[in-house]
């Protein structure tokens, strides 16, 4: 079975919608779990973990990579729980995550602004519909400038899912689940041994790449071929630095997956 990802407006129904499909699928439910694993595994307040997920990068973030340090220890908090499979992530950068996994199905869930707002002012009772449409808005905007400024990518793009769902008077919470549960078991979103490997892989990358980002901000880390990449354009003893780390985190023999190190030196 696959790992299911929905990504969601604010009061979009992404949310209802992830635990009906959990219920009928079998499957695990996370979202806040995710920041709560991370917070607790790296100690780091859960607060941060949250911000990194919605405020785009501030002027502080870029010298400090203080955002990135915080997105690696979510990825490899929310990649542990993928392992697993049979689970159903709701929230930000999931879809994000899980590049060239095949066994990934990614939604989108969207919901007429009208529809949100009414939600809004239920919740806030005291918020006239004018504030509640611009304080939507407003989140809109940021989610947006979020993806642009991390990965290029505005999350709005319908070509970064599998399925678009737009829930009105027609398309239901139910509705979805349907759609979601049945495209769940076609055989192109089936886990392989190849996807699973593929997985583990991408899994190990986020623990080399939490391992790295604390103390080695130049390092990068990425899969290629099968094998996981980690380069640091920083000076020779960072290089020798960077060695130790990875060998900290990855044991070649027993994950059977190769680490590649490259160092691009000062001097």
């Amino acid at each position: 079975m696959p790992i299911i990802t929905i990504s969601r407006g604010s009061y979009s129904h992404g949310k209802e919608v992830a635990e009906k499909l959990c219920r009928r699928l079998g499957y695990t439910c996370v979202s806040r779990e995710v920041i709560l694993k991370a917070s607790e595994h790296f100690n780091i307040p859960e607060i941060r973990l949250a911000r990194a997920l919605h405020d785009t990068p501030s002027v502080f973030d870029r010298f400090s990579h203080g955002k990135e340090k915080y997105l690696a220890y979510v990825r490899e908090a929310l990649l542990h729980y993928f392992l697993k499979d049979n689970v159903v992530y709701h929230g930000m950068a999931g879809h994000f995550f899980v590049p060239g996994i095949s066994h990934a199905l990614k939604v989108r869930i969207i919901a007429d602004l009208d529809e949100r707002v009414k939600v809004e002012m239920s919740r806030l009772h005291t918020i006239t519909k004018e504030d509640a449409r611009k304080t939507l808005e407003e989140d809109d905007e940021q989610r947006r400038r979020w993806s642009r400024s991390l990965y290029g990518l505005d999350t709005n793009d319908p070509i970064l899912y599998d399925l678009v769902i737009h829930i009105n008077r027609r398309v239901n919470t139910d509705d979805a689940v349907e759609i979601i549960a049945r495209t769940a078991k076609k055989r192109c979103f089936q886990a392989t041994p190849e996807s699973k490997k593929a997985m583990e892989t991408l899994f190990l990358a986020s623990r080399v790449e939490a391992a790295l980002v604390g103390t080695m901000p130049s390092a990068r880390v990425s899969v290629e071929g099968g094998e996981i990449i980690a380069t640091t354009t920083g000076y020779r003893a960072e290089g020798k630095q960077l060695v130790a780390k990875v060998d900290e985190v990855v044991d070649d023999e027993k994950t059977g997956v190769h680490v590649k190190m490259r160092l691009s030196s000062r001097q």
